[in-house]
């Protein structure tokens, strides 16, 4: 199981350039990737998005490309800015009568006079980048799977105290009828007696119907199973490699359904309890799945 926080760097050298590759990821449902590169690298992007595709399936994912040139640089004037700058100064002297040649020197310091020649992006730069983000996606998957074995055992932590709670739940059930039983048999037998009557003659085939309706309707061994069942596959998902972030979100989303059929179904004020436990157990976990990819 791996999380979908981490960072990773990569870098590669080639004939006259070098490119550094950095990559940062957060949660997110689906895989939305953010390039920030300059306008040259645009060629880059295809490659650069096809590459963190076939590695990962969600999150957010902040992509930082830079190519530092090592080589030999040429630059290129900007002709028609030095061109109006000098038919600016003949202007200037004959309005003036002034005399002289423009200065070389003030020339060149020319904001944007002359800038490094840009010529594109070439396949050994492609390689290149090919290399760092390669570097960068391995270094990035190995936090993320660090990031992950930490979330794995704090989820099994909760898994144990839903664990905890099932035993209880199971031994408390079926007191649970018993107890119903022991109040209605109260409840007649008190009501009986405001009338100067004696419980011999309650009905007992009537008492049994209604303790026979409450044990099936408050009976919650299938839920406390299906509960087992959900914990088992839980523990066997996150000791898993793959992607299951959204195998996990399906689990939780059935742990919550039985632990409100329980509360539902039972009358004990320590199952509800318990029921209760579980579900915020439950709430815990989803806090943590929510960055799990």
């Amino acid at each position: 199981m791996k999380s979908m926080t981490g960072f990773g760097r990569g870098a590669a050298q080639g004939e006259g350039f070098g490119v550094a590759v950095d990559l940062k990821t957060v949660n997110n449902r689906f895989l939305d990737i953010h390039l920030r590169a300059g306008a040259e690298l645009s060629a880059a992007e295809p490659l650069v998005r096809r590459l963190i595709g076939a590695r990962l399936s969600r999150g957010r994912v902040d992509v930082s490309v830079t190519i530092e040139r090592t080589g030999e640089v040429s630059y290129e004037l900007n002709r028609p800015l030095i061109a109006g700058f000098i038919q600016a100064i003949r202007e200037m002297q004959r309005e003036f009568g002034l005399a002289g040649e423009p200065d070389i020197n003030v020339l060149a310091r020319l904001p944007g006079a002359m800038q490094a020649a840009r010529d594109g992006v070439s396949e050994e730069m492609l390689k290149g980048v090919e290399r760092a983000l390669a570097g960068a996606l391995g270094e990035l998957e190995a936090m993320r799977r660090q990031e992950g074995a930490a979330l794995a055992a704090e989820m099994s932590a909760r898994l144990d105290e839903i664990e905890r709670h099932l035993p209880v739940i199971e031994s408390l059930s079926g007191e649970q009828v018993e107890n119903y039983r022991a109040r209605v048999f109260k409840r007649i037998s008190e009501m009986l007696a405001r009338d100067g009557l004696e419980i011999v003659e309650l009905d007992q085939g009537r008492l049994a119907q209604e303790v026979a309706y409450l044990a099936d309707r408050s009976d919650i061994t299938e839920e406390v199973t299906r509960l087992r069942s959900h914990v088992s596959q839980f523990r066997t998902a996150i000791a898993e490699e793959s992607e299951v972030g959204k195998r996990l979100d399906f689990l939780l989303q059935e742990f919550n359904r039985e632990a409100n059929t329980v509360l539902s179904k039972s009358t004990d004020l320590a199952i509800k309890e318990s029921a209760l436990a579980i579900k915020a157990a439950v709430e815990k976990l989803r806090e943590q799945v929510q960055n799990v990819e």
